[in-house]
């Protein structure tokens, strides 16, 4: 007995040496074309104030000639540069959508041509609004395992091209976009992460290339107010710290009654959550790193501080994050 719990000390000693990902760059790229409330009002039967209220949406870009690929790349592109990183230098590329117009060649190979990292492997990861923080995830493993040692993580969506425009409950969510960041090892820091999924209440959220995007939403929501505070929890009490001592915390841009909601659930203030889907609406996957790589541009994010990110959506799926920036 004494023998097989000294061997775990020895593996836990080896495990605490291996590297962990860091963010280092941050970029983003959103379509030009812009359709407020308004514009959308003349189409449906709907209104500004309606929306807004339930919501927390005023507007929302669209892309109306760029691919799901060509935005990744855009935003490939500005995180790299942000990072001070060559593209020859990505080890990996991993792409977090669902929209993508072709399911092959996939998007991350797409992104591998247009950026020039010739030296990366990329391939797509598909859990919806989750995705951006499953792909970060699986960086993570890769560079703790010592396979990678430079990951590029992208979420890119054209959510635009899977609603109907019609459907006032659908069509008034969504918008277009990609946020990218640059993972490279680093010995120092900690990351700790979870996620769930729970298949039996798929049909809270589907979509299909045969069928528009359809949702219950009051299912959604009643599952996202439950299931993220749970997650926080889950991931405070595996870092040993209270929620309220944690600096950021970036859930996915779906609703603002989902994250007032969250922030009431742990008594916290409405401050500690970021917000900016007011002018992007819900772009699945790319709605954390677009906020991420906004609040790294306007010198928010500080060296030390700690982050914690949150996706949920289809699926269903739930997965979190929290680490120091």
């Amino acid at each position: 007995m004494k023998v097989k719990v000294f061997k775990t000390q020895i593996i836990l000693k080896e495990l605490e040496k291996k590297m962990i990902g860091k963010i280092c760059g941050t970029g983003s790229y959103l379509p030009d074309y812009i359709i407020d409330n308004f514009k959308l009002a003349e189409s449906v039967d709907t209104s500004d104030e309606w929306i807004q209220e339930r919501t927390g949406i005023r507007q929302r870009h669209i892309a109306k000639k760029e691919t799901t690929s060509y935005m990744a790349s855009m935003a490939a592109l500005k995180a790299l540069e942000n990072a001070g990183t060559e593209p020859e230098e990505i080890d990996m590329i991993l792409v977090a959508t669902s929209s993508s117009e072709t399911v092959y060649p996939c998007t991350a190979c797409e992104v591998q041509k247009m950026t020039g990292a010739v030296n990366a492997v990329g391939y797509d990861v598909n859990a919806a609004c989750s995705g951006f923080v499953i792909a970060f995830h699986t960086a993570q493993a890769y560079i703790h395992s010592g396979i990678c040692r430079t990951v590029l993580v992208i979420g890119a969506e054209r959510m635009s091209r899977m609603v109907d425009w019609s459907d006032r409950g659908t069509c008034i969510l969504f918008g277009d976009g990609a946020g990218a960041v640059v993972v490279k090892a680093e010995e120092k820091g900690y990351c700790h992460m979870a996620a769930h999924s729970d298949g039996t209440k798929g049909e809270a959220l589907v979509g299909s290339t045969k069928s528009f995007l359809k949702m219950n939403g009051q299912e959604v929501f009643k599952f996202a107010v439950r299931k993220v505070p749970e997650l926080i929890l889950e991931l405070t009490g595996e870092a040993g710290i209270r929620p309220e001592e944690i600096d950021h915390i970036v859930l996915h841009q779906a609703n603002q009654r989902i994250i007032e909601a969250v922030a009431r659930r742990l008594n916290l203030k409405d401050s500690k959550f970021p917000v900016n889907l007011d002018k992007y609406a819900n772009t699945s996957a790319a709605s954390i790193p677009v906020l991420l790589d906004e609040m790294n541009r306007m010198k928010i994010l500080k060296q030390g501080q700690s982050m914690l990110l949150a996706g949920f959506g289809a699926g269903l799926t739930w997965a979190g994050c929290l680490f120091e920036w």
